[in-house]
């Protein structure tokens, strides 16, 4: 998770004399709340002031994915308005670059920030206006409410550190031990999720190189949703599996081809044209299925009970320019 940089400098206001939240300004861009809504504020390209409203526990859910994915792979879309779209050193900020009616009325505006200070603001924007009874990485049942008058803070939820293996889950020196008494407690959504692990008989001598673990047992000590976790990586294949409940609180943008695999219960996912937003394919994921987003859509998914999922992804750093260029596909297979 990516912490604000000290030596990047975040313009934002005095708290509210009366809300106590701050607001911020980035480049064009303002953002303020109150005590329901986020506001987004810029001035469009013939001059005119514009603004956008979000639900701000929507928002803040799309922040901290934003800030703690690092602006993702591509397009994070907080609505079918604003979002980011991350070139890797440097992050388009936009409201309405990607609405087809916006854009054809010329009330669209697109800027582009160095990763450091689009990075910072954000992060000092969700520390802000997150008070100490939510929790924008949990589930809804599982926090209290973003709304109200400014009330504390939860630092320790927006920054919670990723857990890194330094080995196999389970092999001797790994962190954490997530699979058994001594990880995290098992959600309540996967109360029935068995915890066996499996089986093992190394030769001797090999008992400290051959392990498996039980995957659905590691996932089901999930205590966030809708967050990628890397359990194999080999070159630039990643296997990302993660747990999902209620919405995806963005709308992902691909710039490469992601492969999802429903492991299990479902997931509904809407897709669109990545640049219009214009509906492409309703997918409805039961486990056991496997489906493609292509590099040209957007999606967002909707999971009625806690899932488990694996995302597939080529994590190749020069693969996005490779699409750019029409040297690699934007589709996964052409029959």
């Amino acid at each position: 998770m990516n912490a604000p940089n000290d030596l990047v400098n975040v313009a934002a206001s005095e708290p509210d004399a009366t809300l106590g939240y701050r607001s911020f300004t980035l480049g064009s861009f303002s953002f303020s709340r109150d005590e329901y809504f986020a506001h987004i504020r810029w001035i469009t390209r013939d001059g005119r002031p514009l603004s956008h409203t979000m639900d701000v526990a929507n928002f803040l859910r799309a922040l901290m994915r934003d800030v703690a994915w690092g602006f993702f792979y591509g397009w994070v879309n907080f609505d079918h308005v604003v979002g980011t779209v991350n070139h890797y050193k440097s992050v388009d900020l936009y409201a309405g670059s990607y609405n087809a009616t916006m854009k054809a009325a010329g009330v669209d505006l697109l800027e582009n920030f160095p990763a450091d200070q689009i990075g910072a603001t954000f992060a000092a924007m969700l520390d802000d206006w997150t008070n100490e009874s939510f929790d924008p990485f949990s589930a809804p049942q599982e926090t209290g409410s973003a709304y109200g008058r400014k009330n504390g803070n939860n630092k320790a939820k927006i920054t919670r550190a990723r857990e890194l293996a330094k080995r196999c889950v389970g092999l001797k020196d790994d962190l954490p031990m997530r699979t058994d008494a001594r990880g995290a407690p098992v959600n309540r959504a996967f109360a029935d999720v068995p915890q066996d692990a499996p089986e093992l008989h190394p030769e001797p001598g090999f008992e400290n190189e051959v392990h498996a673990f039980n995957l659905f047992a590691f996932l089901s000590r999930s205590q966030v949703t809708w967050n990628p976790s890397f359990t194999s990586v080999v070159k630039y294949s990643f296997m990302c599996p993660t747990t999902e409940e209620h919405i995806l609180p963005i709308i992902h943008g691909n710039d490469r081809v992601e492969w999802f695999f429903q492991m299990t219960d479902e997931i509904h996912w809407d897709c669109a044209h990545k640049e219009t937003g214009k509906p492409l394919a309703r997918v409805i994921m039961k486990a056991g299925d496997m489906a493609a987003m292509p590099a040209y859509c957007r999606h967002q998914g909707y999971s009625p009970k806690r899932s488990m999922l694996l995302v597939w992804e080529n994590g190749s750093p020069n693969l996005v320019y490779e699409i750019q260029k029409g040297e690699a596909p934007e589709v996964p297979v052409t029959f």
